[in-house]
């Protein structure tokens, strides 16, 4: 059997069985609502752009209205409210885990605008390093971010399915023409995120190996000692 990595020698990743399911399911789910909440913008748009039918889901337009008397909304509506429990119940593991295994405070803190203006100068440059299994402050950030925006989607997402039943929550989030334009926001600033997520896994490709199967390593590479001069 191969001896297993030592964190003194080597870079380390592990994402424990449920980290993995939580985020497998995440990404499932957003894939549904994102597809989906596109068709049903479509419909109604609040901006002067529609989304292409090829980037959406619901079926074919024409042969859903010869069959149901719909262009497809309903269908999407369908896959909107199941990529939404998905979703709730996805999160709602990752955050529980999060926090009963301390993962959040190890990992993803601490956090000041010191830091993230630090590296993300060092980012823009490409000066920022990245040792598998850290997170500088910029991912950090990023990580943060994409759990509030998730957080938000839900939050006006019942804001806008149930507008009469939950009237507070509409009203907390301005009504329901800005809990829809909240919720869009939201929604692009998770597509933001996960081309970044993306193109990060491009560049360090051992986080996918990690997250498809719990664990991920590399060495650590020591700086080469100096060379002693002869004279000595």
């Amino acid at each position: 059997m191969k001896p297993r990595p030592h964190p003194s020698t080597h870079h380390i990743q592990d994402h424990p069985f449920l980290v993995r399911i939580a985020h497998w399911l995440q990404a499932l789910a957003i894939f549904f609502m994102i597809g989906s909440g596109w068709r049903i913008y479509n419909s109604v748009p609040i901006f002067n752009f529609r989304f292409p039918l090829w980037a959406t889901l619901g079926g074919q337009p024409l042969q859903s209205k010869i069959a149901h008397m719909d262009p497809g909304v309903a269908n999407a509506l369908n896959w909107h409210f199941t990529g939404m429990w998905l979703l709730g119940a996805s999160y709602l593991i990752f955050i529980v885990h999060g926090i009963a295994s301390g993962h959040f405070w190890k990992h993803l803190l601490p956090l000041t605008p010191r830091l993230l203006w630090r590296d993300f100068i060092a980012a823009i440059t490409f000066k920022l390093s990245h040792n598998l299994g850290e997170y500088n402050a910029v991912q950090r950030f990023a990580y943060w971010g994409v759990l509030f925006a998730i957080f938000m989607m839900i939050v006006t997402g019942l804001a806008i399915w149930k507008p009469v039943q939950l009237s507070w929550l509409t009203a907390l989030c301005g009504g329901y023409p800005t809990a829809r334009v909240l919720h869009f926001i939201f929604m692009a600033a998770i597509c933001l995120f996960i081309v970044i997520h993306v193109a990060l896994v491009a560049l360090v490709p051992k986080t996918l190996v990690a997250m498809l199967f719990g664990r991920a390593a590399e060495p650590i590479h020591q700086p080469a000692p100096a060379v002693q001069n002869a004279a000595e």
